[in-house]
């Protein structure tokens, strides 16, 4: 569905994936179900933690972030202090040209990118002592949804921010990203905050050395293999891969030393993007019997509102929402035989991030329903994150599915 369009010779074919996520469903109780529950109420501190010396300040911290409070999804590999609170550095970032020639990089997309608030990055949250857990109210994006960028996620604890910095490809034909690179996205936003000029001048950089596992995460070799040659040698992998390719990282985080502030960057900006399903995928979830496989189509509108003051109150909503066409398909032939009868899937998405001086906190609701309730291996899902102030941070997934 999505092509993958790059300039300066980066990227020239479009990927084309028979795979990956749908519309995620939850069925009515309606008669007989499975279901499936995960609740994780006032989430606890998870382990392990580190402990890293900030500039003489000690820092003891999960050395991740996470999308359900519990399990490790990206490392930790950027700690920022001094004057750093997520908002600063938002506005360092986003005043800053996309010109890094200096430092190496080419005068082409997605290299000569500008920072901007990312569209539809998944909340997540990170773990300090004494803070507990911070969501991700702030998240910068370099380059574009689709098909390429630099993304970051910041998580505001106290004198010291922590945050996760990756290289991304959007999965075309779904909503999903794939993970590419965190060195590359690391050594970006050094490089930037180096432009910046706002680095303390006595000791700009620090490292926290070994603090996660070396690489971390795998590319799918299915996703890998499509990959123009550009983008497999910036990830060091084979010219085709048997196996999933791991992802490059050096397990050290960079610190970086802020003494200054960039001009604060507010208003409201609105941001749009429309995703067309228009492919086979596995069933995301209730699956059962031959319905292993459905052909997606149908539009998926994606809407974000950002609103940053002079005061330091930034807020962020997020809304996707939309109605696929869902037909049970063999994938074996060509083109797919329909199994089934079409029927549908309901999506909406809700996500608000705030911060201020004094506080921050995230949500996020996600309803997906398959309609109508009653037919085979249908499905209704509802996922609930909350990370806010004291003891409001809860992760719940409820999911019920016809037999």
């Amino acid at each position: 569905m999505l092509s993958c369009r790059m300039t300066g010779g980066i990227v020239a074919a479009a990927l084309s994936l028979v795979l990956i996520v749908g519309c995620n469903d939850r069925s009515d109780p309606l008669g007989p179900a499975s279901e499936l529950a995960a609740k994780v109420n006032d989430a606890p501190a998870p382990t392990p933690l580190v402990t890293v010396d900030v500039g003489g300040e000690s820092l003891t911290l999960w050395p991740f972030t996470s999308s359900n409070l519990a399990t490790p999804d990206d490392p930790v590999n950027l700690i920022f202090s001094g004057q750093a609170n997520p908002q600063q550095l938002r506005s360092a970032l986003m005043g800053l040209d996309g010109d890094r020639t200096m430092f190496g990089f080419p005068d082409a997309f997605p290299f000569n990118c500008t920072w901007t608030d990312a569209l539809g990055g998944t909340m997540q949250g990170a773990y300090a002592e004494p803070h507990g857990w911070e969501g991700s109210a702030v998240q910068l994006e370099c380059g574009a949804y689709d098909p390429l960028r630099f993304h970051v996620r910041l998580f505001d604890m106290g004198s010291i921010t922590v945050a996760n910095a990756h290289f991304e490809l959007l999965i075309p034909g779904t909503h999903d990203h794939q993970v590419l690179h965190w060195e590359l996205a690391e050594q970006l936003v050094v490089i930037d905050f180096l432009r910046s000029g706002l680095l303390d001048p006595g000791g700009p950089v620090g490292f926290a050395p070994g603090i996660n596992p070396a690489p971390w995460r795998d590319i799918p070799d299915y996703i890998y293999n499509l990959l123009p040659d550009e983008l497999k040698a910036l990830v060091g992998g084979p010219p085709t891969a048997t196996a999933p390719v791991p992802i490059p990282t050096d397990g050290m985080a960079t610190i970086l030393f802020v003494a200054g502030q960039g001009a604060p960057m507010t208003g409201v900006t609105v941001q749009h993007y429309t995703i067309q399903f228009d492919q086979v995928i596995p069933k995301p979830f209730c699956p059962g019997d031959a319905f292993q496989y459905l052909y997606v189509t149908g539009p998926i509108d994606l809407t974000q509102r950002t609103i940053a003051t002079r005061g330091g109150n930034y807020v962020t909503m997020f809304h996707a929402h939309g109605q696929l066409d869902l037909t049970p398909v063999d994938p074996t032939t060509s083109p797919p035989t329909p199994l089934a009868p079409t029927y549908h899937a309901v999506i909406n998405e809700n996500d608000h991030g705030h911060i201020n001086d004094h506080v921050s906190s995230v949500s996020s609701v996600i309803l997906q329903i398959e309609m109508p309730p009653s037919g085979p291996f249908r499905g209704r899902l509802k996922i609930v994150l909350k990370i806010g102030p004291g003891s409001s941070t809860d992760y719940d997934v409820e999911m019920q599915c016809t037999p």
